[in-house]
């Protein structure tokens, strides 16, 4: 174990605290230990200088993770690989009644054929991916006092992996979100020019700065409380409007209709937390200018290295489609419960052990559908300066 004397830095930290010196900048190398690894560890008593050091306490970091994926998964099926979804195309006409236009002498057919207008989507495709892990059991006994923490290193292990496919299925899920999110912008501005609005692609900051007559950035936008009041009003007016049967509001323009039970919403936190910091603290009646009640996500496709809100906002992709979009400053989504969605998720665990070299080798599979469906109702909120 390596010792270090740290009294003269106790003196200057006492004399900081209680008000003799002005704070100063510390040296806390030699007080906060960063972990090393054991080819690095100072392993040498200081008594005899040839005793190794035993290990004392072990602490496994073995906290589960559950990650932040908006809740899209659907239900799985054994046999079988495609999903059909049949939909009515439009709604039927309207005909004269003929009850009521009754003839002396006029024949009514009544055996004529009205065929439905009915289409069917097919989905048929998976994605996949494994994580492979070795275990062993005698050789790892060595490194440990009792079964106890052999049994929570293993453990432990087995939370990485765990953490780790966590993460990777919340990712395809948000892949599914952002690749709905560029097809609808695409849809209402094919050309690549988001500075507007539409009607499925709705610019949240143009409709403000048209309607008051302002010229808010997007800079500005989240601590401006009456842009975020307007903001949460105009969400607000799309969740009734999508409720009543529509063909505006998603990319097929097929009439669709989305209950409130059947709609998600989901939010970027920093448009989350910018309501009830610079909206709601100061307004008695708060459930007048709330958001609605949404799912949150940190970031629509990454972080970048700085959290900032130029990555966390912004997606860049190439969709299924075969559109490419790049935007910042996406707030949030609403969507129906049948536009997007993962389907069959199948997770499991094959294990194959070695006599030779003795040890276990386990790998966990995933696959799953990730689909979109453009016929159901779909629409991304955004914010862009003017241009």
């Amino acid at each position: 174990m390596k010792l270090e004397q740290i009294y003269k830095l106790m003196n200057t930290v006492t004399k900081e605290v209680i008000g003799e010196e002005a704070v100063v900048q510390e040296d806390l190398s030699n007080v906060v230990e960063i972990g090393k690894q054991i080819q690095d560890l100072d392993k040498i008593d200081n008594y005899v200088n040839s005793l190794v050091n035993h290990i004392g306490k072990v602490i496994f970091v073995n906290r589960p993770y559950s990650g932040s994926a908006p809740s899209v998964l659907m239900d799985g099926w054994e046999y079988g690989s495609i999903l059909e979804k049949v939909t009515v195309d439009s709604l039927p006409q309207a005909v004269e009644n003929a009850s009521w236009e009754l003839e002396d002498g006029t024949s009514y057919d009544p055996n004529i054929f009205y065929k439905p207008q009915v289409s069917a989507e097919f989905f048929n495709k998976r994605v996949t991916f494994e994580i492979d892990m070795s275990f062993t059991k005698m050789q790892v006994k060595e490194s440990f006092s009792n079964a106890e923490q052999l049994n929570a290193f293993i453990s432990m292990i087995y939370n990485a992996i765990d953490k780790s496919m966590t993460v990777k299925t919340d990712e395809l899920v948000m892949r599914t979100i952002n690749n709905m999110i560029g097809e609808t912008l695409h849809s209402d501005f094919p050309a690549g020019s988001y500075n507007t609005s539409g009607v499925k692609a709705v610019n949240l900051l143009y409709l403000y700065n048209q309607k008051f007559g302002t010229q808010l950035t997007k800079d500005k936008a989240l601590t401006t409380p009456e842009f975020i009041r307007f903001a949460s009003f105009t969400m607000g007016l799309y969740q009734m409007r999508m409720s009543k049967l529509s063909t505006l509001f998603n990319i097929g323009k097929k009439p669709r209709f989305t209950s409130p039970d059947l709609l998600h919403v989901v939010l970027l936190a920093d448009f989350a937390a910018a309501a009830p910091a610079y909206l709601q603290s100061d307004t008695y009646h708060d459930e007048f200018v709330k958001l609605p009640k949404a799912e949150i996500v940190p970031c629509w496709q990454g972080s970048g290295t700085d959290y900032g809100f130029a990555s966390t906002s912004s997606i860049k992709v190439k969709t299924s489609g075969g559109n490419t979009v790049e935007l910042d400053g996406i707030l949030g989504v609403m969507f129906d419960r049948d536009a997007l969605g993962v389907c069959n998720y199948n997770r499991r665990v094959e294990s194959l052990y070695n006599p030779k070299a003795e040890f276990w080798n386990n790998f966990y599979k995933m696959d799953a559908g990730y689909f979109n469906s453009q016929n159901e109702n779909f629409v991304v909120f955004y914010m862009t300066d003017a241009a």
